[in-house]
């Protein structure tokens, strides 16, 4: 995939996370140019949800044991020495922030 493609494929991913968060309620904005400067946060943000900055990445393939397996909401990573990563589906993260919309209205 040349740079155009690929540049267009992360545009793509990070228009389709803010628009499924506010389909869910939540207020979410794309950076300008994928540039979190223009958001007030480093360059790597690429899109403000509910007050969180994040960076959208998406690959042609993951690894299958970042994903949760059948049974588990979530995986949790750490390096060694390092920090740990809680990974889940996006719409489950949605729907476990959206108590906190409820609650706020």
């Amino acid at each position: 995939m040349n740079g155009r493609a690929s540049k267009r494929k992360g545009n793509t991913f990070e228009r389709e996370c803010v628009n499924q968060a506010k389909i869910e309620g939540f207020e979410a904005k794309r950076a300008y140019a994928s540039n979190g400067l223009s958001l007030g946060y480093t360059e790597e943000v690429d899109v403000l949800i509910d007050g969180i900055p994040i960076q959208c990445k998406r690959r042609k393939k993951i690894a299958r044991w970042l994903k949760p397996p059948v049974g588990a909401e979530a995986v949790l990573v750490r390096e060694d020495h390092g920090e740990t990563y809680l990974i889940q589906p996006y719409k489950a993260w949605l729907a476990s922030r959206g108590d906190t919309i409820s609650d706020s209205k």
